[in-house]
C-alpha cells in the first residue's frame, strides 16, 4: 500500500529515543545506571526493547547512579553512563558529576528535560541543567534538534574519554526524544571537536632525560594520569632503569606497586615521613599525571624548595597552574614516558650507571627516614584499631581486591596500609572528597569486574548517606562486600577538632545510628559484626566468603587519629608524626 502523507512517512522513522539507544550501542555501552521519570520515559521504553544488550541498573538515588557509573569507569577504563530525569533527577546527579570532574573520570550523563516549548517557563520539574553543570563538566549539550542527536552522543563519548577524561552531560528535552528523524546507521557521523593530542616535545623529553640521569636527589611524583593513560609499565621501567624513588598521590596509588623497594609510599597531608622528606629535600621532582593539589603540596612556597620541576601532563591547563615547571611535557603519559625511556637508554649503560652511583647517598638518607618513622600504630588488646582492619583485609585478600572508599579517616588508613599493586585497584573520591561515594562506586566496579573481589571500606557517616544502594546490589545480585569502620563519629572532622580546635567536638557525634547488621539483613544482605580484636580476622573472612552482598560493622576505637598529618597550609616538613609528637608543627 502506498504511503501518501508526510505524517504516515514520519511514523516509520525512528524516535529520538531510539536514535539515542542505537548510538549507545554503537559506543559499546553494556551498562547504564539510572532512575526513570516523566521526561525520560521515551528512553526507558526503548531501553526495555534492548534489555538483552544493555543492562539497566535501577538505583535508589540519582547520586548513586553517577557514583556507580564512576566506579564502573574507574575500574574498567571505559566510559560510564548514567540516565536521570529532569529537575530533581538532574540536580541529585550534580554531586557525582562534580566528583567525576575533579577526579578525571570519563562519564556521559544523560538528563531528561521538559519539552523545548516549555523551557524557560518554570514548568514542572524544569531546571537549567546546562547552566548548573557548566562549571563541573568537560562539556554539556542541550539537544534541541533530533537530527543532531546521534552526532552529539558520539561527540560526548569522544570528549569524555579523550585528553584529560571527565564527565559530559547531554540534556535531552522530552519532545526531542519523541521526535522522529531520517536515520542513518551512524557510519558517517563526524563532529568538529575531534583532534589529535599534541605529540610530546622531543626537546623537552631530551631535557627531562638529561636532568633525570644527572640528578643527585630526584623523586618521581606520580598521579592518577599514569593510571588513566595506562602508563604503569613505562613508569616502572624508568624508575628501575634509573633507580628513582617513587611516591604516588592518593589518586596514583596502584600505578606503582606499594611493595616495590623503590616505592616510598603516598606523599602529602597523610603521606609517609620518608616520602614528604624526600620531596622536601629533592633537587629534581618529576611529576607525571599529577596536578600539585593542595593536599600534596601544603604551603606552596615551601614545597620542594630546592628542586627543579619536570611536569608531564595531558592537560595544558594543569601545567603551571599551581607550580611553575622548569620543563613541561604536554601529552599522553604513556606516549611521553615511552619516548623518555628510549631517550634515557640512548645515553648508554655507563652514563646511566654513573647517575645511579651518584644517588647512593640519597638512598641512604631515604632508608634512614624510613627506618626512623615507618607507618605504625599502637595495638590494643580490647579495641579494634582501624589500621588493623585494613591490614587484615590486605592479608585476607592477598592485596588483590579492588577497593573503594568514601572520604575521611578510613580512606587515609586504607591508602596507607592496603598493599595496592595494580592500576585501577583503588577507587576513591580524591578531589571533591564525597561522603557516600564508596558503596555505589563498589557496585559499579563489581559490575565492571564480576570475577574480582570488590570491597568498599567506608565510615559510619558516609555509609548512612548512600546505604539505600544496598537494595540495588541485592536486586541485581552484585556481591560487593562493605566494611564499615564504625567509630560513631565524623572521624576526620573530630580529629581536626581535637588537634586544632581544643577538643571542641561540635556536631560530630553519630552515636544515634541504625544497627548496621539489622539494616543489612532488612535489605536482604548478610550482616556481620566485629567488636573485639580476637574476632576481627574470622569475621572479615566470613564476610569475604559470603555468597552475596555482605555488610560488616567493625566497631573500631572511637578516638584513633590518622598519622602522620601535615596541618592544612603548613610545610610538609611540619608533620605531626603521632599523638606523642604534637610539637612538630
Amino acid at each position: 500500500m502506498e504511503i501518501s502523507t508526510l505524517d504516515e512517512q514520519l511514523q516509520i522513522l525512528p524516535r529520538g529515543a531510539e536514535v539515542l539507544i542505537e548510538a549507545l550501542l554503537r559506543e559499546g555501552v553494556e551498562a547504564i545506571f539510572g532512575y526513570p521519570g516523566g521526561a525520560v520515559l521515551h528512553i526507558y521504553d526503548e531501553l526495555w526493547r534492548v534489555r538483552h544488550a544493555i543492562k539497566h541498573y535501577l538505583v535508589r538515588h540519582e547520586q548513586g547512579a553517577v557514583h556507580m557509573a564512576e566506579g564502573y569507569a574507574r575500574a574498567s577504563g571505559r566510559v560510564g553512563v548514567a540516565l536521570v530525569t529532569s529537575g530533581p533527577g538532574a540536580t541529585n546527579a550534580v554531586t557525582g558529576i562534580a566528583n567525576a570532574y575533579m577526579d578525571s573520570t570519563p562519564l556521559v550523563v544523560i538528563t531528561g528535560q521538559v519539552p523545548t516549548a516549555l523551557i524557560g517557563t518554570d514548568a514542572f520539574q524544569e531546571i537549567d541543567t546546562v547552566g548548573i553543570t557548566r562549571p563541573c563538566v568537560k562539556h554539556n549539550y542541550l539537544v534541541r534538534d533530533v537530527n543532531e542527536l546521534a552526532a552529539v552522543v558520539h561527540e560526548a563519548f569522544y570528549l569524555a574519554r579523550s585528553g584529560r577524561p571527565g564527565p559530559v552531560v547531554i540534556d535531552l528535552p522530552k519532545d526531542v526524544s519523541a521526535a522522529r528523524c531520517s536515520y542513518s546507521r551512524l557510519d558517517h557521523v563526524d563532529y568538529l571537536r575531534r583532534k589529535r593530542l599534541p605529540t610530546p616535545d622531543a626537546r623537552a623529553i631530551a631535557a627531562a632525560a638529561e636532568a633525570m640521569i644527572g640528578a643527585e636527589r630526584p623523586v618521581l611524583y606520580v598521579g592518577g594520569g599514569v593510571i588513566n593513560s595506562g602508563a604503569a609499565d613505562e613508569l616502572r621501567a624508568i624508575a628501575e632503569e634509573l633507580q628513582l624513588p617513587v611516591t604516588p598521590t592518593l589518586m596514583g596509588l596502584g600505578a606503582f606497586p606499594s611493595s616495590h623497594p623503590l616505592c616510598l609510599g603516598m606523599l602529602g597531608m597523610h603521606g609517609t615521613y620518608a616520602a614528604n622528606m624526600a620531596v622536601a629535600e629533592s633537587d629534581l621532582l618529576i611529576a607525571v599525571g599529577a596536578r600539585f593539589d593542595d593536599r600534596v603540596t601544603g604551603k606552596l612556597s615551601t614545597f620542594a624548595p630546592h628542586a627543579r620541576i619536570i611536569h608531564f601532563d595531558i592537560d595544558p591547563a594543569s601545567v603551571g597552574k599551581n607550580v611553575a615547571p622548569d620543563v613541561a611535557i604536554v601529552g599522553d603519559a604513556r606516549e611521553a614516558l615511552t619516548a623518555l625511556l628510549e631517550r634515557i637508554r640512548a645515553h648508554g649503560r655507563e652514563r646511566i650507571a654513573t647517575g645511579i652511583e651518584r644517588r647512593v647517598r640519597w638512598w641512604e638518607r631515604i632508608r634512614a627516614w624510613q627506618r626512623q618513622y615507618p607507618l605504625s600504630f599502637e595495638r590494643s588488646g580490647d579495641q579494634i584499631k582501624p589500621q588493623m582492619v585494613v591490614h587484615e583485609l590486605g592479608r585476607l585478600t592477598r592485596g588483590e581486591a579492588i577497593i573503594s572508599t568514601d572520604v575521611g579517616q578510613h580512606q587515609m588508613w586504607t591508602a596507607q596500609y592496603y598493599p595496592f599493586s595494580y592500576p585501577r585497584q583503588l577507587i576513591t573520591s580524591g578531589g571533591l572528597g564525597t561522603m557516600g561515594f564508596g558503596v555505589p562506586a563498589a557496585i559499579g566496579a563489581k559490575i565492571a569486574h564480576p570475577d574480582r573481589q570488590v570491597v568498599a571500606v567506608v565510615g559510619d557517616g558516609g555509609f548512612q548517606m548512600t546505604n539505600q544502594e544496598l537494595a540495588t546490589a541485592v536486586q541485581y545480585g552484585v556481591p560487593v562486600k562493605i566494611i564499615i569502620m564504625n567509630n560513631k563519629y565524623l572521624g576526620m572532622v573530630r580529629q581536626w577538632q581535637e588537634l586544632f580546635y581544643d577538643r571542641t567536638y561540635s556536631e560530630v557525634d553519630l552515636s544515634v545510628a541504625p544497627d548496621f547488621v539489622k539494616l543489612a539483613e532488612a535489605y536482604g544482605a548478610g550482616g556481620f559484626r566485629a567488636t573485639h580484636p580476637d574476632e576481627l580476622s574470622d569475621v572479615l573472612a566470613a564476610a569475604l566468603a559470603y555468597d552475596g552482598v555482605a555488610v560488616v560493622d567493625v566497631q573500631v576505637s572511637k578516638e584513633e587519629n590518622v598519622y602522620p598529618i601535615v596541618p592544612a597550609g603548613a610545610s610538609s616538613r611540619d608533620m605531626i608524626i603521632s599523638s606523642q609528637s604534637p610539637d612538630r608543627w
